[in-house]
């Protein structure tokens, strides 16, 4: 892998990582694209997540802060939140870990995250015309409300479903309001994209190091990085406005494209 190819992977990472659009998805097809596949390309994608981890500990320093206090006992509202992101976390950890390989077996190719784009493209044009926003606080949020979250995550296992489109969507029907709802699913990422970094990291490490080397792995974090900071700033701002329509018309534009590479067999599925 070259260090642009790197630098590409980390700008689509951390562009998508957050967005309610797929990043698995995006990574999956620009991997097709460039040739990169097998263990160590799949491993690659997952790691330089750590750049998008990154983005929001820079980001949100004074909330996770409260949470570590509120974990020790020192912080009332920061142990409710605490307590909702771990009831939030453990739904999709035991299903990842139960079913990790045939989920890679079985949803890990370009036809399965089409259909996923678009049912998740479906899914936010029905509640842009018939969804109320929420107006709930973060800091109301119960740990039973936050296990029901944690519950839609799951179905970004389906890679093409996104992570954040499930939580958002989960968060605001919960009775969160749309900035609450992004902020846990950033909070929420840190745990999950977190574990998943370091059970790829401590399994596929060495294979790593041996395909790839140092470069591609810094660049990648290092675009991640940034990308991700600027994605996570802009998000915040855009849904304290406006809405989900234009993550929708995304999903379909991209699930058209990927779906006419595939019937040409630009790229395979």
């Amino acid at each position: 892998m070259t260090a642009w190819e790197a630098a590409l992977l980390g700008l689509v990472e951390g562009i998508t990582e957050y967005l309610p659009v797929s990043s698995t998805g995006h990574l999956i097809l620009v991997q097709r694209l460039l040739g990169q596949q097998g263990p160590a390309a799949n491993a690659f994608a997952i790691c330089i997540q750590a750049g998008a981890i990154a983005a929001v500990l820079a980001l949100y320093p004074r909330r996770i802060r409260q949470i570590a206090r509120g974990m020790l006992g020192g912080d009332a509202v920061g142990r409710q939140l605490g307590v909702g992101l771990v009831a939030a976390f453990l739904p999709a950890a035991v299903i990842g870990l139960l079913f990790d390989d045939l989920i890679e077996e079985v949803l890990f190719g370009l036809w399965p995250v089409v259909i996923a784009w678009t049912i998740g493209a479906i899914a936010m044009l029905a509640w842009e015309r018939f969804g109320r926003p929420g107006t709930g606080a973060l800091e109301g949020l119960t740990w039973q409300r936050a296990s029901l979250i944690g519950l839609a995550q799951c179905l970004a296992l389906w890679p093409g479903t996104s992570r954040s489109l499930s939580t958002l969507l989960a968060g605001i029907l919960l009775g969160l309001s749309p900035v609450a709802a992004v902020e846990f699913s950033f909070l929420l990422g840190l745990l999950t994209l977190g574990a998943a970094t370091v059970w790829s990291g401590l399994h596929n490490g060495p294979l790593l190091w041996a395909t790839y080397g140092p470069t591609p792995l810094v660049v990648g974090f290092g675009t991640a990085w940034i990308s991700a900071m600027l994605a996570v700033r802009w998000l915040v701002r855009w849904l304290e406005t406006r809405g989900l329509a234009l993550f929708a018309v995304w999903r379909l534009t991209l699930a058209a494209v990927a779906a006419g590479l595939l019937v040409s067999g630009v790229v395979a599925s």
